[in-house]
């Protein structure tokens, strides 16, 4: 009992009180809990969602989503309007007049090209700089910076302070370069105008994207230099600490003690600043996934934005069962159009409503390595697309979904969620065992599945290895699909553990047989998940390689009828998912969120959810209407529809 107390009075002298030599600080309208700790608060760095999720409190791109929205809609931000060309590979921006930073200093359209200029140097190793490269002349400037980077490292210099000299002037031909060979320009300080290599359906959502938000040069540019040895680009850190940031989004960034907490006030600037209904936020760091749980439980904690307590699946059963016993007012709800949200907060009182598991735009899956040859030089079974196949249709996901995780979550059949991209159809994908409608088609399958190991060859007395993290639960979903493979197959295996960090390299390497994975979609188009399969993608983890797959994707980045460039792109999905099979998904995910609907208001309910904090109301705080953000409804059923 004491152990479980200790974090919630840590926390709570976190956020209420004086710590060490701090400044007393009152309650935020607001505390929330991260999924993780942030590692960055520089645009152009992040990955992490919990990390991109910040970004949205502090910064602002040339657009937003609406997540209050039904279809997800792209509104202004930064931009107050925009045209496309003809041709659509020519945007022009135009930057509303009041768009401010922190400081009070005019959003320009220079501090874009200045941003985005950082993310496409390969000194900065972004890994969202490919994003970048569809933009005229961005691949060319970036291979450019990379063989003079080589170059310099071969040459020969007179004296330390000659290499110095030239470090530095390369870093200003790079500048020069940039303004010369890529497709950015300013017809003025409010007008941005970007050049496409080729026309990209999903341009204006990336422009929304939290790498491609601006960062404030007078400022970063303070910490920015070229390395007399290597002329690299070094990025001292101190920019991003609370009361020195220059940020230009709703909110800035007041206090920020890595491990501890991040404090955020209103931002006075702000072009909508009307809008935001909350003063402060608090973040703290609470790493214990249970002891977040303990924390909100107390009151100490508003929102919990990534569930994650080794008991969650019991959190889930029990707002099931609440809604259970409420089935007749739900239904007559849900007839009403009501969302999810909205309908909790029809519902009466109770604390097992304040549980709520949310479609997310993400499929867990497992890796095949493809290679044909393992690590250890001894041919490669799984090489073949009928080995991978086989072991695919005789996974039992209902019992990783039902019996593991325990969260709702639907058994996938597809790399991407069905119904999350509009226009979009899914393909049908392989048959499993844990879907099969009874025992003799589960039966079929697994006859199936066996014919297609003996046509391969598949070798007698096989061990197969399945890799994982600690993390998460990864153990017990690595275990039941082992006890599928050994029941229906006959296949030994392995289960190989591993700490993160070696897990992840091992990826990367491709030192592994078959390995869980699992991704999140980053916008709303099915590339953001077929291009991880493309032969030359950073993210293809599996070292897959098919020709005509990769034909399909570039095809489709070509193809400017929207209903042709869906049918390849959904094609494409069909050899992922039913004939090579590279990766096999298990499930799509579910965020789990924990909030009381009748105090919260303002999050999203959407598959592509992407909580935007600052559209929260606190609901009964004096501060505002205090009443509900209405989800909107769509226009029409008729409609294609991304729900």
């Amino acid at each position: 009992m004491y152990r479980l107390l200790v974090p919630i009075v840590l926390l709570l002298i976190l956020i209420g009180v004086s710590v060490l030599s701090d400044k007393p600080t009152t309650r935020a309208d607001l505390v929330f809990i991260n999924s993780s700790d942030v590692n960055t608060l520089d645009p152009q760095r992040m990955s992490w969602m919990h990390d991109l999720r910040t970004a949205r409190l502090i910064f602002e791109g040339l657009v937003r989503n609406d997540v209050l929205s039904h279809d997800f809609d792209i509104e202004p931000a930064v931009a107050e309007s925009w045209t496309i060309s003809d041709d659509a590979q020519t945007y022009t921006f135009i930057i509303r007049e009041d768009a401010k930073w922190s400081n009070g200093e005019p959003v320009t359209a220079e501090d874009f090209r200045y941003s985005w200029r950082r993310a496409m140097l390969p000194d900065l190793v972004s890994d969202y700089a490919a994003m970048f490269m569809n933009i005229k002349g961005a691949q060319a400037f970036y291979d450019w910076r990379t063989e003079q980077l080589d170059a310099f490292s071969d040459r020969e210099f007179d004296s330390p302070t000659d290499r110095q000299q030239q470090a530095y002037a390369l870093w200003d031909e790079t500048k020069s370069k940039f303004h010369e060979l890529v497709g950015m320009r300013s017809a003025d300080p409010n007008t941005l105008i970007i050049e496409l290599e080729k026309p990209i359906p999903y341009f204006l959502e990336l422009c929304g994207f939290g790498v491609f938000m601006p960062v404030y040069e007078p400022l970063v540019s303070q910490y920015e230099r070229p390395d007399p040895e290597t002329a690299r680009l070094i990025r001292r850190p101190g920019w991003t600490r609370g009361g020195v940031l220059v940020s230009n989004g709703p909110f800035t960034l007041e206090r920020w003690r890595m491990k501890r907490d991040m404090r955020l006030e209103k931002n006075p600037h702000y072009w909508d600043r009307d809008s935001i209904a909350i003063d402060s936020i608090d973040i703290p760091s609470i790493n214990d996934p249970n002891a977040g749980v303990l924390a909100y439980q107390t009151g100490a904690v508003d929102w919990i934005a990534d569930v994650t307590a080794s008991y969650r699946g019991e959190m889930v059963a029990q707002k099931l069962q609440y809604l259970a016993e409420h089935a007749d007012q739900v239904e007559q709800l849900r007839a009403q159009g009501l969302d999810q949200f909205a309908i909790d907060r029809q519902l009466p009182p109770d604390p097992r409503a304040h549980t709520h598991a949310v479609s997310s735009f993400g499929t867990y899956f497992y890796n095949f390595n493809c290679k044909p040859f393992l690590s250890d030089g001894q041919p490669n079974p799984f090489a073949d697309a009928r080995v991978r196949r086989a072991f695919a249709m005789c996974i039992d996901k209902r019992a990783v979904a039902n019996q593991v995780r325990r969260l709702g979550e639907p058994t996938a059949r597809t790399l991407i969620p069905p119904g999350s991209i509009g226009g979009y159809t899914s393909p049908k994908g392989l048959p499993n065992i844990g879907d099969a409608e009874d025992s003799a088609a589960r039966d079929a399958i697994i006859a199936e599945s066996r014919r297609l190991l003996a046509e391969a060859g598949f070798p007698e007395d096989f061990v197969v290895t399945l890799s994982f993290n600690k993390d998460a639960g990864h153990d017990l979903i690595a275990q039941t699909i082992a006890k599928s493979w050994q029941k229906h197959l006959g296949i030994q295996t392995r289960l190989d553990q591993k700490e993160i960090k070696i897990f992840r390299d091992d990826l990367k390497d491709k030192q592994y047989m078959t390995a869980r994975a699992g991704w999140f979609g980053d916008y709303g188009d099915p590339t953001t998940f077929l291009d991880i399969n493309y032969s030359t993608d950073g993210n293809n983890d599996r070292a897959y390689n098919n020709p005509h797959y990769d034909d399909l994707l570039d095809r489709a980045s070509v193809e400017l009828d929207p209903k042709k460039r869906m049918e390849l792109l959904s094609e494409a999905e069909r050899i992922i998912v039913e004939v090579d099979v590279p990766l096999v998904p298990v499930f799509h995910y579910a965020t789990i969120y924990m909030f009381d609907p009748h105090k919260v208001t303002g999050l999203s309910t959407h598959p592509r959810t992407k909580q935007n904090a600052f559209l929260i109301d606190m609901l009964g705080d004096g501060k505002g209407p205090d009443q509900p953000r209405p989800m909107h409804a769509p226009a029409s059923e008729s409609e294609d529809d991304e729900s």
